[in-house]
């Protein structure tokens, strides 16, 4: 008789703390391997930081595509293995790596072609512009580790082999984090590229990565079974995965959008706002990415017990993930309340970049009152086959609110009251998920037959 996998008969709470601490803790990892880039980047001068935070918005994109496939990957697969469809799952794998190869092939055009261009549209600055194209450049081209990671942990998330994944992101990071000065600054033997020296050292990181995540699927996710000489892309599974995937997709790359659309908003004050925000987004990952760490353990966990019909299981992986959640941001208020000066501290700030952030960085973590529940939510939206809800909440937070708000503020002339757009976008997100989630609960939640032998 086959065992029974964790996800089915594990306590819901220890369970859900099991899956998500080693993500949680390779997700900070991943924040510091982020965050590094920008502090090494600094101590060249403001430019250099202008050219990153301009850069993040194609950064970004590149990882929704990736995370957003992923996810689709990550619902099916678990799916699958709760419905002992072995079959289904293993042509979910070998499909969601064909679309990583794909994605990889795509930026890697991008990068060739549109690396200045993309920048020259934002700033008139040539050093900006030098900056900004040596870095993205890079990221690009050699974007298929970063896809190919992204890809390869989510197939350990999908079976419930979190702990790798912690693994293959630390030593990624690490690998980051000390080439980084090496690149940067022309260390030793290491030739020095400045801004570009930062996006070799994350590259070389993702890489590596990559390889150590391909070697513990192959060697310790039976689960599933990879078929790669055999393989012929299958239209129907393609479909299955991007059924999630694309509203996942579309989601995180409307921030992409609202972040380009706040950098032109905030060029207009100074190219230092710019700066201040791009540093905003590297040090509030800091909160974020636990909690998304926590939603990458909770999807598999609900998209396994909704295979299963096992409502209780379902329902109260929601509650306990709602409350960790929280908790999280509630700590990360206090810090960005408390201690904006050292936060920015680690940025080589000038006093205008401080007067700014100080501002920038209380008003806008207000919104991380509601955003742990918010983004709880927005998982579980697409755990149940139901990212199109996920899709509206983040459309209108980001560009229905938060982009036309922030425009509007800016028209006072008053800086600190376009960071207002952020708390304000995030009320009505909380309100529309709290109305989606109460459908999702009678439509989809209601409707499961709790098996007799079920375990809660």
């Amino acid at each position: 008789m086959t065992q029974e996998n964790k996800m089915g008969v594990m306590p819901v709470g220890r369970l859900l703390i099991s899956m998500s601490v080693p993500m949680m803790i390779s997700m900070l990892v991943q924040a510091l391997y982020n965050v590094v880039d920008s502090v090494f980047v600094s101590r060249i001068n403001e430019n250099a930081l202008t050219a990153v935070s301009l850069a993040f918005p194609i950064q970004n994109l590149m990882i929704a595509i990736a995370v957003g496939t992923g996810v689709g990957v990550n619902a099916l697969l678990s799916k699958s293995l709760g419905e002992k469809n072995q079959k289904a799952a293993n042509d979910a794998a070998e499909n969601g790596l064909f679309l990583a190869l794909l994605s990889a092939a795509v930026f890697l055009v991008f990068g060739l072609a549109c690396s200045r261009v993309f920048f020259a549209s934002q700033t008139s600055d040539a050093q900006i512009v030098q900056y900004g194209r040596d870095y993205m450049w890079v990221i690009c081209v050699c974007g298929f580790g970063m896809f190919f990671q992204v890809m390869l942990d989510r197939l350990l998330i999908s079976t419930g082999k979190t702990l790798y994944t912690m693994f293959t992101q630390g030593v990624g990071a690490i690998i980051n984090i000390v080439l980084d000065p090496l690149f940067i600054f022309g260390i030793g033997p290491f030739p020095r590229l400045e801004v570009m020296g930062a996006a070799v050292a994350t590259v070389i990181g993702q890489i590596a990565a990559m390889f150590l995540s391909l070697y513990f699927n192959l060697a310790k996710n039976h689960e599933i079974r990879l078929r790669l000489r055999e393989f012929r892309p299958h239209a129907a599974t393609i479909g299955r995965i991007y059924a999630v995937g694309v509203p996942s997709i579309l989601m995180s790359s409307i921030g992409s959008v609202m972040t380009l659309a706040m950098n032109n908003i905030l060029m207009v004050f100074s190219s230092t706002a710019t700066a201040v925000f791009g540093v905003y987004f590297k040090l509030q990952s800091f909160v974020f990415m636990p909690v998304f760490g926590l939603n990458n353990g909770m999807v598999p966990i609900i998209s396994y017990n909704y295979g299963a019909q096992r409502r209780s299981r379902v329902t109260q992986t929601i509650k306990y993930a709602t409350i960790y959640a929280v908790a999280i941001m509630l700590v990360g208020l206090a810090i960005f309340q408390l201690a904006p000066d050292l936060l920015l501290g680690f940025f080589n700030p000038s006093e205008d970049m401080l007067r700014i952030g100080r501002v920038a960085l209380r008003i806008i973590s207000l919104s991380f009152l509601l955003a742990g529940f918010s983004i709880v939510c927005s998982s579980v939206f697409q755990a149940l086959g139901h990212g199109v809800l996920s899709l509206l909440v983040s459309v209108g937070r980001q560009l229905v609110v938060l982009v036309p708000v922030a425009w509007l503020l800016s028209l006072t002339g008053r800086l600190e009251l376009v960071w207002w757009s952020f708390p304000i976008a995030e009320v009505m997100s909380a309100a529309l998920c709290v109305v989606f989630l109460r459908r999702v609960n009678r439509e989809v939640l209601a409707k499961l037959e709790e098996p007799a032998s079920a375990e809660a």
